[in-house]
């Protein structure tokens, strides 16, 4: 494997990871990245915002709290053979700016940024969050940056919940809706949407109606216990080479793993299986991603934050094994 760095990182065995100022995993900021470097292949940006949240607030401070653990992700995948620093050139383009005090104008605020970051025929996004709602905004903005495709870009959704709920407390753009928002707004297609770990108990039955009757794929905790990945490996197949957006809420994870949340739900995928199950995707094109829910004030020892790096580091592969192996 070439030793080329499309990235280049500090020297850990020199620089120790606890010190110099924290950006996502280290990646250098956007407009620090030399400039046989650029365009960059991915702009991951925070969205500190958690004024959608239904229960426990205080997701703000996620994107602070990643790039703090996240000095200790490191680039080489053993899985997948592939140093992602090789393959790709990151930076970290620092936080959009945010309303918390109006979850609709937030939306806006957020995606325009994300649409105006540079090099929109190149350059991917990734969000780091802040609650779901911002989800909506960095879906919208890679929908037009891939040139707006008719019918919507697929979907993959790693989650407890469906979040497509229309209304919560009066909000409807809240973390309870962010995809039925991206429905209606025409950018995600929902007959070509996957959404992987959700789990109970619910606040009704109703809550699943939207999606079956949309079309959305929906893979159960219990289900992917009972079959495994078979309804995943389908839809993956199905979906061959189209571009994805691709979405994680680490409350799809078990809070025994993951307890840094604000809506948490027992009974879900442990650390490792939500490694293997993104491992899985390999061969996908990713266009854009979001992870967000990393709520700190209820972490244990950066568990939750230090997973959510994890998480980003698992999604910057796929692109990479794709570039790597076509």
């Amino acid at each position: 494997m070439s030793e080329t760095k499309r990235t280049t990182l500090p020297n850990a065995r020199t620089t120790p990871r606890f010190a110099g100022p924290c950006t996502f995993c280290r990646y250098p900021l956007l407009e620090l990245v030399e400039s046989e470097h650029l365009p960059v292949d991915w702009a991951i940006y925070g969205a500190p915002f958690d004024s959608g949240v239904t229960y426990r607030p205080g997701t703000r401070f996620g994107p602070r709290a990643i790039r703090d653990a996240s000095q200790y992700v490191k680039p080489y995948s053993i899985p997948h053979d592939i140093d992602i620093t090789e393959a790709l050139s990151l930076a970290d383009a620092g936080d959009a700016p945010v309303n918390p005090f109006d979850c609709k104008q937030n939306a806006e605020r957020i995606y325009e940024f994300a649409r105006d970051l540079p090099d929109p025929d190149h350059t991917r996004l990734m969000a780091i969050g802040g609650d779901h709602s911002i989800a909506y905004a960095n879906i919208r903005a890679t929908w037009e940056r891939r040139g707006k495709p008719e019918g919507g870009l697929p979907l993959i959704h790693f989650d407890s919940h469906l979040d497509t709920v229309d209304m919560t407390l009066g909000e409807k753009w809240s973390h309870a809706s962010p995809f039925i928002r991206a429905v209606e707004g025409g950018f995600i297609d929902p007959k070509r949407m996957l959404s992987v770990g959700i789990k109970g108990p619910l606040n009704t039955k109703t809550d699943l109606a939207y999606a079956k009757e949309h079309g959305v794929t929906i893979v159960t905790y219990e289900q992917f216990q009972a079959e495994g990945t078979r309804t995943i490996d389908a839809f993956v197949n199905e979906l061959g080479e189209e571009p994805c957006y691709l979405t994680f809420d680490i409350d799809v994870i078990d809070p025994a793993y993951a307890p840094g949340t604000g809506t948490p739900s027992m009974g879900g995928i442990t650390s490792a299986e939500a490694f293997a199950l993104l491992r899985r995707l390999a061969g996908i094109e990713v266009v854009g991603a979001d992870v967000v829910e990393v709520l700190p004030d209820r972490d244990v020892a950066q568990n939750t934050a230090l997973l959510a790096g994890h998480i980003m580091f698992e999604i910057l592969c796929l692109d990479a094994v794709r570039r790597r192996d076509r």
